[in-house]
């Protein structure tokens, strides 16, 4: 029988390699990824330390020097290995005149690492590799930056401009602190299930409160995404219900119809047709003040509201038009958290593990399903990827094979997105059910059984 830190360490160890082979596996690769690890650590602690402008692993010292300054406090959370929001992270690091200019107003703290992390202060989308926090010396959070909606690819999402611009933002609500305080309150997220990462079960056993940066530094790391991980265990182990939040967290707003302008601070570039918020009465360049009470900065700020909005389905928002403010009610249709995806996300490969057996799918379009002789109540998910190792690979033994497409799934005959199959299996599965699977392959149909792992 194997024991709770046994079990832990196998499944850590085939989640790094599922994550491994997924990256040099699809177009999601990226050759700077098989670089040494621990060189780039080392290199940034090295180059950072040098340079001597950002406050290096040290929330403390950051809040100290906020404190004596009156400045307000700008701290960057960043996955040094993970190149997703690396062009942004080199262009704020790099000692431009004109980017420090921008900087030199605040108090800038580097963080590398979620070690030792205050998971009261800091809750974030623990999928980025790269998070901005704005504050006050005192704790009061002015916003947040940073958002991802791609396994690699953040120009939709962010830019250096978009950054410089939500600077601009922060030091106006600085300026007027704290008479603004009420506006900033519910910035703050409730009390987390653990005060820091490592106090989770799933990872006290291998971690500490810092870097081992005289030993294993990239083996003593806690990715942000591990964070995320340890928050959906917390609720499986405890026999709960997921809350949506867990499963579907920090909703990007482009699932309302809002497509942000990466160039500028909370502004619409774009409204989609058909969608909630063009019903809504939102308009392109529209600026977003508010969203449900809260002073609205930036994307991720617009995602902390969708995510603790609970079951709300209408939410006041303010916005910038023409000169002027017009009050707007963003509307939330029945199930809009489940229609965004969750499969870009490196947590998600502990769900495929979990209860696919390690299969990457994708969605085939109605006329491909026609073309395999399948109609329109078919689940519609053509297997990309089979996981070759340990619990990934329990598909592959199952019989699977890149190129199936999943006609049901435990009696589910409706069109799914692998988001909304990963949801709908972890929430009603247990460890140890059997769910089946009717695929077709070439000419043929087959059932074909996997269980739900830990």
């Amino acid at each position: 029988m194997l024991t709770k830190q046994s079990k832990f360490i196998i499944r850590a160890t085939f989640i790094k390699q599922a994550i491994v082979l997924f990256l040099l596996t699809t177009s999601y690769a990226q050759p700077s990824f098989c670089q040494d690890r621990k060189t780039k650590v080392l290199n940034d602690r090295s180059r950072t330390l040098q340079d001597g402008f950002w406050i290096y692993n040290n929330v403390a010292k950051g809040v100290e020097q906020a404190q004596r300054t009156g400045k307000p406090l700008l701290v960057i959370f960043r996955c040094i290995p993970c190149e997703a929001c690396a062009q942004l992270d080199e262009q704020v690091v790099d000692n431009n005149p004109d980017v420090r200019k921008h900087l030199s107003n605040f108090v800038c703290v580097r963080v590398v690492h979620t070690n030792g992390m205050d998971l009261a202060k800091f809750q974030f989308d623990y999928d980025q590799s790269w998070a901005a926090f704005f504050l006050n010396a005192d704790g009061t959070i002015y916003g947040r930056y940073g958002t991802r909606s791609h396994q690699h690819d953040s120009a939709e999402d962010v830019s250096l401009e978009g950054f410089l611009d939500t600077l601009g933002e922060v030091l106006k609500l600085h300026a007027n602190y704290p008479a603004n305080k009420t506006q900033l309150v519910a910035k703050m997220g409730p009390k987390p299930e653990v005060a820091r990462p490592e106090d989770f079960p799933e990872l006290k056993i291998k971690y500490s409160t810092e870097l081992d940066y005289q030993g294993k530094v990239v083996e003593s790391c806690i990715h942000c995404h591990q964070v995320g991980e340890a928050v959906r265990e917390w609720h499986r182990d405890a026999g709960k219900p997921i809350p949506a939040e867990v499963m579907y967290p920090y909703p990007h707003p482009k699932i309302l119809g809002l497509v942000m302008d990466a160039a500028r601070a909370a502004t619409l570039k774009r409204v989609l047709s058909p969608s909630s918020a063009e019903i809504s009465g939102f308009k392109s360049n529209d600026r977003l003040l508010s969203l449900d009470g809260q002073s609205i900065i930036s994307v991720a700020d617009i995602q902390w509201v969708l995510h603790r909005c609970g079951t709300k389905t209408n939410i006041a928002a303010t916005v910038q038009r023409d000169g002027k403010s017009v009050e707007l009610t963003l509307k939330l249709p029945n199930g809009w958290r489940e229609s965004g995806d969750i499969g870009w996300r490196a947590t998600s490969w502990g769900l495929r593990r979990m209860v696919t057996g390690g299969l990457l799918l994708e969605s085939i379009t109605r006329d491909e399903l026609r073309q395999l002789g399948l109609d329109s109540t078919a689940v519609g998910l053509r297997v990309k990827h089979v996981g070759q190792f340990g619990p990934h690979a329990t598909a592959k033994r199952a019989g699977f094979r890149v190129g199936d497409v999943l006609i049901s799934v435990d009696g589910i005959n409706k069109p799914m997105t692998e988001s909304q199959l990963f949801a709908q299996l972890f929430t009603s599965k247990r460890v140890g059910d059997t769910v089946t699977f009717v695929v077709a392959r070439e000419d043929k149909h087959l059932t074909l059984e996997l269980p739900i792992q830990e």
